[in-house]
């Protein structure tokens, strides 16, 4: 019989082969979930009076001067946003938010993910809707309805911070120029008036939320001086911790995104003189040293960190974990107790955040992922709650100075407002 031990390096060998499929099918198996809860949510605002989705239908803008300026997508497509110009008092006033999708660490799955929508503008949907954060709706979005909206598709595999220097002259044609096109976008809106704005939130989900964190600063640094300039970050404060076996898989992971593509170049530099680059990745590192105030949008139980970085199927061998990782209701007493050994150290990771005067957060108790982009989470009659207050109130209180707002929810299952996420359908 083969040694547990070295069962368990063999198993963590293979994941670090596979783990890019583990991520890529993960996320599209969520998007998938997602759409389908979007359409039967969307339909239950629609009942409550909101108005119709088709309303929101945004087109796809794809960035001008692209390839001359070098700022392309993983296959050499011109990247792309969809554009919501404002209206009324809000015409001053604009609301970014941008995509996520995980990432991509070698040179095989970045190949891999320059077919789908992630890696190239060819296979990205032409017309979008834009719900929640995003949404024209005063009834769904009373904060920010009015003002100019912006989604920025996401097809680097980098959170917008690769670079060119590290791409490889060997025939694979790979682009990394996450940081170009990042820095191409904000021209582009920069000249379509965005250079005037009055009042701007820079968002994202998920790895935007992290390459919101990311570019928080020298976003803030491209806009008026006297402007009001914050960001808020979606369920992107991924924890540097161990999986259920005692890997770090995340570490891991994350070294091998920065070192491919030259990530290195983007991430602040009073953090890579202390300590290595990727771990300048992780964002409980970057909110460190980030002036421009900070919101935090994380559930305790982000079922994507839970299924990715806590019980990756790599460090799951006999599938303990399956049914916890696809519905939390399955969860037995052992796995709620690590799952709450999870929320714990992200209360920890979050601490030295928590003492930031200028800094936000709502942190609930779901089994959630992406929480602001959607009506029914952002703001619905039935959203999460802590405080009763929604995510949009909370958010909107913080970013008008209305009121402190360090939201943490009780441990699960206290809330009963939480949209805990059912992936287990298909068992």
């Amino acid at each position: 019989m083969a040694n547990p031990r070295l069962r368990g390096f063999f198993w963590w060998k293979r994941w670090a082969k596979t783990n890019w499929i583990i991520l890529v099918a993960g996320f599209t198996i969520i998007l998938l979930a997602l759409t389908v809860t979007i359409d039967s949510w969307s339909k239950e605002s629609d009942l409550n009076g909101s108005l119709d989705p088709k309303t929101s239908l945004v087109d796809l803008t794809l960035l001008r001067n692209a390839k001359d300026r070098g700022a392309v997508c993983l296959d050499g497509s011109a990247p792309g946003y969809h554009l919501r110009k404002g209206f009324g008092s809000g015409t001053n006033n604009w609301l970014l938010h941008i995509e996520g999708g995980g990432w991509c660490d070698t040179v095989a799955s970045c190949s891999s993910r320059k077919r789908t929508a992630l890696g190239s503008s060819l296979y990205m949907d032409h017309r979008i809707p834009f719900l929640g954060i995003l949404s024209h709706d005063p009834l769904q979005n009373p904060d920010f309805f009015n003002w100019n909206k912006v989604k920025i598709r996401y097809c680097d595999g980098a959170s917008f911070s690769g670079n060119p220097e590290s791409e490889l002259k060997n025939g694979t044609e790979l682009f990394f120029r996450g940081q170009i096109i990042w820095e191409a976008i904000m021209d582009e809106l920069l000249s379509v008036g965005m250079a005037n704005a009055r009042q701007v939130l820079l968002s994202g989900c998920s790895a935007g939320g992290l390459a919101t964190l990311l570019h928080c600063d020298d976003f803030r640094k491209i806009l008026l001086k006297d402007a009001r300039v914050k960001c808020l970050a979606d369920a992107g404060f991924f924890l540097n911790e161990k999986d259920v076996s005692g890997n770090h898989a995340m570490h891991s992971f994350y070294r091998d995104v920065v070192r491919l593509q030259g990530v290195a170049k983007s991430l602040q530099r009073a953090c890579v003189s202390r300590m290595e680059p990727f771990q300048c990745f992780f964002p409980q590192e970057i909110v460190k040293n980030t002036k421009t105030p900070v919101f935090l949008v994380n559930p305790a139980y982000d079922f994507w960190q839970i299924q990715h970085i806590l019980a990756p199927d790599a460090s799951d061998p006999y599938n303990n974990w399956r049914k916890c990782k696809l519905n939390i209701n399955n969860c037995n007493a052992s796995q709620i107790e690590i799952l709450q050994g999870f929320r714990n150290s992200m209360l920890k990771s979050l601490h030295e955040f928590q003492q930031n005067k200028d800094g936000g957060m709502f942190i609930n108790s779901c089994f959630a992922h992406c929480q602001t982009w959607m009506a029914s989470t952002w703001h619905s009659p039935s959203s999460p709650r802590i405080n009763n207050k929604t995510i949009a109130e909370s958010v909107a209180d913080w970013y008008f100075d209305r009121k402190v707002v360090k939201e943490i929810d009780c441990p699960y299952p206290c809330n009963p407002t939480c949209h805990n996420m059912d992936f287990s359908g298909g068992l």
